[in-house]
């Protein structure tokens, strides 16, 4: 999805001379065609994340269109009070694109894993927030972000193309795949693994819908709300803690529309920082 992202960027850029690419000096220089072919449209920022997203702030303040981009933990976690303060405070034009969502860096270690970005990033007014799960879904999501007159966090892991070409529309959840035993929500980097879950519980005589939830903020209630109604039991699966994900996102707008008797559970992580050390695959069966 990363090689998506950047491709579509580049693309938008040429047209648009007013976006800017911010790099956290991402070390194998994923840039090198930007910075070949709009070299005046590009800066590196070193790592330096506060700067960066103070500095994109003030980008957006003369009309340019900062996209900042790094690791996850990197550009969230640390700079978190100039996201609030800087950007979301003054609503200003500056997209945060991520790459390691969730458990992707599992390699590195829990320094490098990042499972509480959703949490953190959904509490500030004027947010809007991106999961997209298939590098057809990052291409539409990047050209929405230019779109919006506000701050916009793209959110990229591990994803895959499920073959099942289905077009996504930003701000409204994509149902993957029909069910009326159980509601399987997912985002991101899940989202290929509920539907492949999905494939083997039908062969066990269980019906499960499975929505993709790529666009978290605004979060799109009706879908939600149709889909537990027409089923017995809902589950969230996210690489996120369970503390303020989506899960908690979805539960609370179950707790307020939802009037019928269901089963909810959510699958993540649960309040603990996860300390596996080695291959993404190995991360989630962990």
């Amino acid at each position: 999805m990363r090689d998506a992202f950047l491709n579509t960027i580049q693309d938008l850029a040429s047209d648009n001379n007013r976006i800017m690419l911010v790099s956290g000096d991402a070390g194998s220089d994923p840039f090198k065609n930007f910075k070949s072919q709009l070299p005046n449209q590009f800066i590196n920022a070193g790592i330096s994340e506060s700067n960066m997203i103070t500095a994109s702030a003030g980008l957006s303040r003369e009309g340019f269109i900062p996209f900042t981009y790094a690791i996850g933990a990197h550009i969230i976690y640390r700079p978190y009070e100039q996201i609030r303060n800087d950007l979301c405070l003054n609503n200003m034009n500056v997209k945060i694109v991520s790459v390691g969502a969730g458990l992707h860096y599992a390699d590195h270690g829990p320094t490098h894993q990042t499972l509480e970005d959703i949490a953190l990033l959904n509490v500030l007014p004027n947010m809007t927030i991106f999961s997209p799960s298939t590098p057809d879904e990052a291409i539409v999501l990047t050209k929405e972000a230019v779109k919006i007159n506000g701050p916009v966090f793209i959110r990229i892991g591990r994803g895959g193309d499920l073959g099942l070409n289905k077009s996504i529309e930003p701000g409204k959840g994509l149902i993957i795949k029909d069910g009326s035993d159980i509601a399987v929500f997912c985002t991101g980097g899940t989202v290929p693994d509920a539907y492949q879950a999905s494939i083997e519980l039908e062969k066990k005589g269980i019906s499960v819908k499975v929505v993709n939830i790529h666009s978290i903020k605004p979060i799109d209630k009706k879908i939600i709300i149709e889909s537990s109604n027409k089923t017995e039991a809902v589950l969230c699966v996210e690489e996120h803690q369970l503390n303020g994900g989506l899960g908690d996102i979805i539960g609370s707008v179950i707790m307020e529309k939802i009037e019928k008797s269901i089963i909810y559970e959510k699958m993540g992580i649960d309040d603990e920082f996860c300390e596996y050390n080695g291959s993404y695959e190995g991360s989630k069966v962990k």
